[in-house]
């Protein structure tokens, strides 16, 4: 992900989540499967925001079921530190219309 144009620590604007933000969503699926002690069949990303700092946050929109989402930040270290990709908050019973903001 290129970080030209974003200024560290504002989130960038809302867009229509790509084949990278799906995977990173199903990259911590399963911490959020063992947070919730729930399965999700479906586990869609939609929209998301980025947030430069040490790292990215991503704070993405997921479909779980029909008109069920969940809102979760991802956060993604710097390359050079090596870490996997860590789910740092979610929030459940989001509707679709549902702003994605920080939290």
């Amino acid at each position: 992900m290129s970080y030209m144009g974003r200024m560290c620590g504002g989130c960038t604007a809302p867009q229509p989540a790509t084949a990278n933000i799906q995977v990173i969503a199903d990259q911590v699926k399963p911490q959020l499967e063992a947070k919730e002690n729930k399965n999700y069949t479906m586990f869609k990303a939609v929209e998301y925001k980025s947030q430069l700092v040490a790292g990215t946050n991503y704070f993405i929109k997921v479909q779980v079921a029909d008109d069920d989402f969940i809102h979760i930040r991802v956060y993604e270290s710097l390359p050079h530190e090596n870490k996997p990709l860590a789910l740092h908050d979610y929030q459940t019973n989001k509707a679709k219309h549902d702003e994605l903001s920080y939290f």
